[in-house]
């Protein structure tokens, strides 16, 4: 994933003459101007990047250093810095290329990839669960990944070496180490990237499909794409908007997604309320053959309700896009992003929940979720232009949530680049690179098209990604003190978490091996 960034205040400064026989690592002027270099130039020799032209000394800014009598005490952080090195290849990756992000950006991002698909399948969850423990079981698990949240934000940046850490592996490795973080977080964080795009291509794709028979009403004369090609279609529109540069350049794309996602959020669950109950429907949770199942069905229910609350794991990639001094340090403007973000999460996920649920009862579809409900109970009594707008909010949404779920991904294939040729990719590459990935998760959704049916497992396997690590993670780098409330609190909710995480994922395996699942490998 590459070193991590470190804070700087000083602005850009000419080398001593003794690093002249260093050979620089050049640099197109566009690059070297990135904000990710200006506003953090604490380069050793070694790493000094200068733009692709031989005048360089009338670009280079002079150095300004803040006399000791004007500041006796100094900066907690400035005493910290100790002028350590700066990992010049972030100013070429996606992620840290551009650091021009603001509240706002992180409002946008952290609302798109917080909220989406996931959360129609909350009322399922209930069916189980039943009335008071699906709602307690959701709130409980809103507090509780809202507060590791809150300490991944603070943990970006370190108040004692003025590290930033820009990914979350980067992050991992430096509470846990390399060789543990390749066995605790790379699998989860490449599942939850992977596995969301692919399921993004399988619901966009019957959402398209929806679209269409809407418009036509069975009017049309055309033929429709068979299903594949819808999958198609999907994949090659988000492989066309995945070519725009970087994390802050979708800031656009992460706001359009944001509001279409609580868009047909609302508009689902304003007609299931408007439309009324079901005739005949039960709100008696549902309880297997023997007690055994019944537990298991319970840790399943709850691994869906983990699985709404994904995100996590762009958070440090989210907060890398701002710029950030010991004066102005990014986690202010990051956490007021969050708060806006989340607020509106709320507002989406439990009225689907407890709507739905009130709604359709035993009856809401394991499939789809909400979704498929609309359409299925209310496809004949409902405009056609509210149907198929909710249709076309969620094809947006999805395209929009693939970007910022993609871009780890695309940063962790150009930084193979950048680290052995010490520039940035070139455009064409950079095409190739995300076109590769987009039609190979295109492949993977065509091959494995039941993937949407595993919520509770992705939940299970994730969530220690979202409750668990980011506890320890502060123990390890903040060190509370022993015994201490906050000490008591990581280690409690880390644990709890982990062992979590192993229920849900046994729990998961069992349902799933007891009910069966329809299996269709190529055929969608």
């Amino acid at each position: 994933m590459g070193d991590v960034n470190e804070i700087g205040s000083y602005p850009g400064t000419p080398r001593p003459a003794s690093a002249a026989a260093t050979p620089p690592i050049s640099a197109p002027p566009s690059q070297f101007h990135s904000p990710s270099l200006t506003r953090s130039p604490l380069l050793s020799a070694d790493d000094h990047i200068q733009p692709a032209t031989t005048k360089t000394s009338k670009n280079v800014t002079p150095r300004i250093r803040t006399p000791r009598f004007i500041t006796p005490l100094g900066s907690p952080i400035r005493r910290a810095l100790k002028l350590t090195r700066l990992d010049p290849h972030d100013a070429w990756l996606p992620i840290t290329e551009s650091r021009n992000g603001n509240a706002y950006y992180a409002a946008f991002h952290t609302l798109c990839s917080g909220i989406g698909i996931q959360a129609l399948v909350l009322p399922v969850a209930f069916t189980i669960l039943g009335w008071s423990w699906g709602i307690i079981a959701l709130t409980l698990a809103f507090i509780w990944q809202l507060y590791t949240l809150y300490l991944l934000v603070q943990l970006h940046e370190s108040t004692e070496t003025g590290m930033r850490y820009s990914r979350y592996l980067q992050l991992c490795g430096a509470a846990f180490g390399e060789r543990l973080t390749k066995w605790l977080a790379m699998f989860p964080i490449m599942y939850l990237s992977a596995g969301t795009c692919v399921t993004l291509i399988i619901i966009g794709a019957q959402s398209c499909q929806l679209f269409f028979d809407t418009l036509c009403g069975g009017t049309c004369s055309a033929q429709p794409p068979t299903t594949v090609e819808w999958y198609l279609i999907f994949t090659s529109a988000a492989v066309l908007l995945s070519q725009l540069p970087n994390l802050n350049s979708i800031a656009g794309v992460s706001l359009v997604g944001a509001i279409t996602a609580l868009g047909y959020c609302t508009l689902i669950w304003v007609v299931s309320l408007a439309e009324g109950r079901m005739p005949g429907v039960s709100y008696n949770p549902v309880r297997g053959r023997t007690e055994v199942i019944r537990n298991f069905d319970v840790l399943n229910a709850l691994g869906i309700v983990a699985f709404a609350f994904r995100g996590h794991n762009l958070i440090l990639e989210i907060q890398a896009t701002m710029p950030s001094d010991e004066k102005h340090p990014s986690r202010v403007p990051m956490w007021k992003g969050v708060k806006v973000a989340y607020t509106l999460v709320a507002m989406c996920l439990f009225p689907l929940a407890i709507v739905g649920y009130w709604a359709y009862g035993q009856m809401i579809p394991a499939d789809g979720g909400m979704l498929t409900a609309l359409f299925a109970f209310h496809g004949h009594d409902t405009p056609q232009f509210i149907l198929g707008l909710t249709s076309l909010f969620v094809i947006i949404s999805g395209l929009s949530s693939f970007q910022i779920y993609a871009m780890p991904t695309f940063d962790d294939m150009e930084s193979l680049y950048v680290k052995k040729k010490k520039e940035a990719s070139p455009w064409w590459l950079r095409v190739m690179f995300r076109a590769f990935f987009g039609y190979t998760i295109f492949f993977v959704a065509v091959a494995i098209p039941f993937l949407a049916s595993f919520a509770g497992l992705v939940g299970g396997i994730s969530l220690p990604v979202t409750l668990a690590y980011p506890c320890f993670m502060w123990l390890k780098i903040r060190k509370p003190k022993v015994f201490g409330p906050r000490w008591w609190l990581n280690w409690s909710l880390g644990l709890l978490g982990m062992a979590l995480s192993g229920l849900l994922v046994a729990a998961s395996l069992y349902v799933i091996i007891d009910r069966g699942v329809e299996v269709s490998f190529f055929n969608p």
